[in-house]
């Protein structure tokens, strides 16, 4: 088997942070060279990060593919969370690389996980499940909240991105019409999923537990949550490993939200083959995600509760899907 000729740079670009990633093809594999992890926040866009990367290595990529966090129209996008504008030709002109394709982040996310990811980088929610071929449903809430669709043409998966992140929250009972209540005050009016189900959301959902007072609130954590830049790692650790009742309460709705939220996504791409749960944020809530809550959410459909309760539903544990994801396809721009 002979060495490609060709080297390629995916990105998986965050809000947060942005992760590009060289590689080479050997045959049909993809052979990862060099990574390298960025402070987004400090950069003044995209173009700034790929020129420090590659300048560092001494390499010019023939190809690149990025996942970015927004929706991307004739090879534009207008990053939702963070102020870069950012385009093809603007960061081929930039960088010197001949073809660059941007990518939703989600659909980069559901390309990796349909092509690289083995077992072990699965955790199951619903271990009755009955697999069969089908579509795939994709959500993932991390800085903010990304939906995705992976369409089964019977052959392969095709990547199909969305905003449904953004679409209107729809409350469950009392506490949660409450909490909607609540967040159109926060919010002037609109309140989409991706207000509850992110890192800031966690913190939404808190703030609003505090106010109908769920739990009392310890004066520690009050402190401590004034001084965070980040408010989600402290509600998450004062409900995992402190059993702090507010905090455990905020993740117990998160739970069930998240879950509904992913059976809406599963109904509306018919996902006989089961929903991927992504993101930063799952894996570090496994402990809430699997006690059942998230599952009681999914399957509250009513009529089409039976058939739910049927589907995959699976974590995704790997680092980074979405950046093996944009390899994926910048292998096939080659």
């Amino acid at each position: 088997m002979s060495r490609s000729k060709s080297v390629l740079l995916a990105g998986d670009v965050g809000a947060t942070k942005t992760v590009l990633g060289l590689f080479d093809c050997w045959g049909d594999k993809l052979v990862g060279l060099s990574e390298a992890v960025f402070a987004s926040a400090d950069y003044s866009g995209l173009e700034a990060i790929i020129v420090d990367f590659l300048q560092q290595r001494g390499v010019k990529p023939d190809v690149a593919c990025f996942g970015v966090p927004g929706p991307v129209s004739d090879g534009r996008c207008d990053i939702t969370n963070l102020p870069w504008v950012m385009s093809e030709p603007d960061l081929a002109a930039a960088t010197g690389i001949g073809m660059i394709r941007l990518l939703n982040d989600v659909q980069t996310m559901a390309l990796g996980m349909a092509y690289r990811l083995g077992e072990e980088d699965w955790v199951d929610l619903n271990p009755a499940a009955s697999p069969r071929p089908g579509n795939i449903a994709v959500i993932a809430a991390g800085t903010g909240l990304g939906e995705a669709i992976l369409y089964w043409d019977g052959k392969r998966y095709h990547a199909l991105p969305t905003e449904g992140g953004h679409t209107d929250f729809a409350p469950n009972g009392p506490l949660e019409e409450g909490l909607l209540s609540f967040l159109r005050g926060r919010f002037d009016g609109h309140v989409s999923y991706e207000r509850i189900l992110s890192g800031a959301g966690l913190g939404n959902l808190y703030d609003y537990l505090l106010s109908v007072d769920a739990a009392p609130e310890s004066e520690a954590l009050r402190a401590a949550l004034a001084a965070a830049p980040d408010r989600a790692p402290l509600i998450a650790e004062w409900a995992l490993e402190r059993g702090d009742k507010l905090c455990t309460a905020a993740l117990e709705l998160f739970a069930g939200i998240y879950g509904a939220e992913a059976g809406n996504l599963a109904l509306k791409s018919l996902a006989l083959g089961g929903v991927i749960v992504g993101g930063g944020i799952a894996p570090k809530l496994l402990p809430v995600l699997l006690s059942g809550k998230f599952m009681a959410g999914f399957v509250a459909k009513g009529r089409l509760a039976e058939l739910l309760g049927e589907l995959p539903v699976r974590v995704a544990v790997h680092p980074q899907p979405a950046l093996m994801g944009a390899a994926h396809m910048a292998k096939e721009m080659l």
